[in-house]
């Protein structure tokens, strides 16, 4: 692989131009055109637009939004977002590997249809496993809310110990909130 000047303005190394990544019964593939109508219906719920920075109300030109912003992100270097998939066909919801100076968070949201089948939960553990093998990362890390029990209950249930950190606070769609930071550490 040859360098380029593109990859010098980022701190860290391009992701793959495609990721599609298996396991757990769950293909973690790419966004793609074909998939903007089933955002909305993903996206455009309280409880993501609560405990999540994503837009809200979510139609069609958030979709167009979100996915233009997956893509440069990606060609930035700073994060890839995956759509959740059983067979690499209609999404379910999202992943999402953030690189940051603090470290590699991940993230995911699940639409309200799709709930209740460990989505998201098998998808941390897929993508921590790319962050570990793939990327070298020693540790990952979510930060979540600690009223938000659901996120809570997949960072237990997938290995994630509270971290002895400061809260991150902050103020988000008009909302204060205090993040706590979990973390998972390479095998």
């Amino acid at each position: 692989m040859s360098s380029s000047a593109d990859t010098s303005a980022s701190p860290h190394p391009a992701f793959p131009d495609r990721v599609e990544l298996t396991g757990e019964g769950l293909v973690l593939r790419d966004w793609t055109e074909e998939d903007l109508a089933a955002m909305p219906e993903l996206f455009d719920h309280p409880d993501i637009a609560h405990w999540t920075p994503i837009v809200s109300p979510f139609d069609a030109g958030a979709a167009r939004d979100r996915l233009a912003k997956a893509r440069q992100l990606r060609a930035d270097g700073t994060a890839v977002l995956l759509a959740i998939t059983l067979d690499g066909g209609a999404p379910l919801g999202e992943v999402m590997l953030r690189r940051a100076p603090e470290g590699t968070e991940l993230g995911y949201a699940v639409g309200p249809a799709h709930r209740g089948q460990g989505l998201a939960g098998r998808a941390v553990r897929v993508m921590a496993a790319y962050a570990f093998g793939e990327l070298g990362v020693e540790r990952v890390t979510l930060e979540l809310e600690p009223e938000n029990a659901a996120s809570v209950a997949v960072a237990t249930a997938t290995g994630f110990r509270l971290l002895g950190v400061p809260l991150i606070e902050g103020v988000q769609k008009g909302r204060p909130y205090a993040l706590q930071t979990w973390g998972l550490d390479r095998p």
